[in-house]
């Protein structure tokens, strides 16, 4: 697995999906506990919050879902935050996995590695043998 270095970049999503998180937390309701941004190669960035419920779906899927609603197609780097998590960054579940895998199986996944440092990596590494 190739890991890749965080950036001065990278740093500013984890704070925009911090804010993101910030301006949508529902403190008691808790429908929107994780913020999330993803970056486009070609400069964009999209935001977008969890939203839970009986059904509920994950930040990535809001935050992916917004920017092919806008029409991207070529993603960069994706990252989920939430300001009670080691080094804020919330790693993706199974179904997020599985999801970006699908649509963009090289964008960059800001995550905490084993010794809880933080790291890039590809999507289509942390579903190995998808």
């Amino acid at each position: 697995m190739e890991r890749y270095e965080l950036s001065d970049c990278d740093k500013r999503l984890i704070e925009i999906a911090l804010r993101v998180l910030k301006e949508n937390f529902d403190d008691g309701i808790y429908n929107h506990t994780v913020g999330c941004v993803v970056l486009c190669k070609n400069g964009n960035i999209y935001k977008g919050v969890n939203c839970d419920g009986i059904h509920g779906s994950c930040a990535e899927y809001i935050t992916i879902g917004t920017a092919i609603s806008a029409g991207e197609r070529d993603f960069d780097t994706i990252v989920a935050a939430h300001d009670r998590h080691l080094n804020y960054v919330i790693p993706p579940c199974g179904n997020c996995r599985q999801m970006l895998y699908e649509y963009c199986p090289d964008i960059k996944v800001i995550v905490n590695d084993e010794n809880g440092n933080l790291i890039k990596v590809k999507a289509k590494d942390l579903l190995p043998f998808a």
